[in-house]
């Protein structure tokens, strides 16, 4: 077979499929495999004038039709499937060749396989790609990992088929190994989160107004002609609006309210507890969605016939309509913590893993294609790149204002909620991490206090520098200075809380 194809899939499932139909349509020679060749055969059939596609039967003929350096995109399953095909590739390809995995692999494994792969001379590129099916047909959000060499090589490949943000490709080159993987993996726990937050409000306005969801679509329509424009806002305005056609009710009450998880909501929180940095809007949002799906406890719950408010609050026109406002407002500025805490993440990794990531790049990228893409954005873009988000998104004074105007709705969304007996996990954790920036003093000190009891931990004085351990078993309670001086809160390279 001879080599023209510039670019190959593997793997043509839904998303394969989708990305292989975008790269030929944006004038790349895409070679394309699957272990069933009727997948080949019907994407060929169904869309093979869409451009110039090279199907193969075998892994020795789609890598023959690949120009060098050969460039293989992996589109199947994660975990051992994603190991083998890249053992396999590997085997047949040459030193220079590129392999990317553009499924949502966990960056360990991504570190893991470039480490291994790199050995052999050939390059491995963990690629986030968001966006869904559509995405990966009309255009994702990508964000590519790997060495800068792989990258003078799928930079046009990729810019040919990025989804455009006034006019610029969502893509950019994230950073070495692991990066780009990272950073998808924190878009999606942003995601979990900002979906919460939406559903939230959603509760809100159902339990305590008495709204149905039509009446709720139309608001969400209105807050998306506002600095809440975004993706997430739109199709939650359509969901709601969508009445099922098998029993004439609004589709969102006959849906089962389970929401399932695939990972990288989990893993987001997982490394943040790794890397110390509290991401408290995300957690809640996962741990919301694994309470959603505990369907035997909620039961054995409602047999319970626990005591407590109904959720349902009579209110005045005018104080309904005022709510109404302090749900768009409390939702701002927990979204904007949302995005604090993401970036907060992926600034803590890269000190860790020595990645060279541009915040104000990822912004950018995020702003079309994938599934938090958003209006404000551009205010976050800007704000990192002029310096002004530097230690926390939250003190650029774009944000710092809206949470500061926010501010009084917040509080009266979460107070209002928890007397009306409706669970808002993320408006509420979100208002705690924000007041305990602002406060002056934590009660950390008597935790460590604590430690220092029971564990011999040490402290640190305000009035002194070193490590300090009182002798609490002895008769006088004498405080000594650690021998090791060591400091109870260093930075090791991955930390854990204790």
């Amino acid at each position: 077979m001879t080599a023209e194809a510039n670019v190959g899939v593997v793997g043509l499932a839904a998303m394969g499929a989708s990305l292989a139909r975008n790269l030929a349509r944006h004038g790349n020679k895409v070679a394309v495999f699957n272990r069933h060749y009727s997948r080949t055969e019907k994407l060929i059939t169904e869309h093979g004038s869409e451009g110039e596609f090279f199907p193969a039967k075998t892994m020795e003929e789609f890598v023959a039709s690949l120009k060098k350096p050969r460039t293989a995109i992996i589109m199947v399953k994660a975990g051992e499937p994603t190991d083998a095909m890249i053992d396999q590739l590997a085997d047949l390809m040459e030193p220079g060749d590129i392999i990317v995995d553009a499924g949502n692999a966990h960056f360990p494994d991504t570190i893991r396989r470039e480490k291994a792969i790199s050995a052999r001379g050939l390059h491995f590129v963990g690629c986030g790609v968001s966006g869904g099916e559509e995405g990966a047909l009309l255009g994702p959000s990508m964000m590519p990992g790997g060495s800068e060499e792989s990258w003078k090589t799928l930079k046009p490949i990729f810019e040919s088929i990025a989804a455009k943000a006034e006019g610029e490709p969502c893509v950019t080159h994230i950073g070495e190994n692991g990066a780009g993987h990272f950073v998808k993996m924190v878009h999606n726990g942003i995601e979990y989160s900002d979906m919460q937050l939406i559903s939230e409000s959603y509760d809100l306005m159902r339990r305590a107004l008495g709204m149905t969801p039509a009446e709720i679509g139309d608001v969400f329509e209105e807050w998306n002609k506002t600095e809440l424009e975004s993706y997430l806002i739109e199709i939650t305005a359509d969901v709601l609006h969508q009445v099922d056609k098998k029993t004439g009710k609004p589709l969102v009450d006959v849906i089962v309210d389970h929401a399932g998880m695939k990972g990288t909501g989990t893993w987001t929180v997982q490394s943040a507890l790794d890397l110390a940095v509290p991401v408290t809007g995300i957690a809640e949002a996962v741990f919301a969605r694994g309470l959603s799906g505990q369907a035997e406890l909620r039961a054995e719950a409602q047999k319970q016939d626990f005591e407590g408010p109904s959720g349902v609050v009579p209110m005045a026109e005018e104080d309904k309509v005022a709510f109404i406002n302090d749900i768009r407002e409390a939702l701002y500025a927990s979204k904007i913590v949302a995005y604090a805490q993401g970036f907060n993440e992926i600034t803590e990794a890269a000190k860790v893993y020595d990645w060279k990531i541009d915040l104000a790049a990822v912004a950018r990228i995020w702003r079309g294609g994938c599934i938090i893409r958003a209006k404000f954005l551009n205010r976050i873009s800007d704000a990192f790149e002029n310096g002004e988000a530097n230690v926390s998104l939250l003190f650029a004074p774009y944000f710092k204002d809206a949470i500061e105007t926010a501010e009084r709705s917040w509080r009266r969304v979460v107070s209002r909620a928890i007397t009306f007996g409706i669970p808002v996990p993320v408006f509420a954790s979100s208002l705690e991490y924000f007041d305990g920036l602002r406060s002056p003093r934590l009660p950390a000190a008597l935790i460590q206090g604590q430690r220092d009891y029971f564990g011999a931990h040490t402290y640190q004085r305000t009035d002194m520098p070193g490590a300090f351990h009182t002798l609490w078993a002895e008769l006088g309670r004498e405080e000594t200075v650690s021998l090791a001086k060591r400091d109870p809160n260093r930075r090791g390279r991955r930390r854990a809380w204790s």
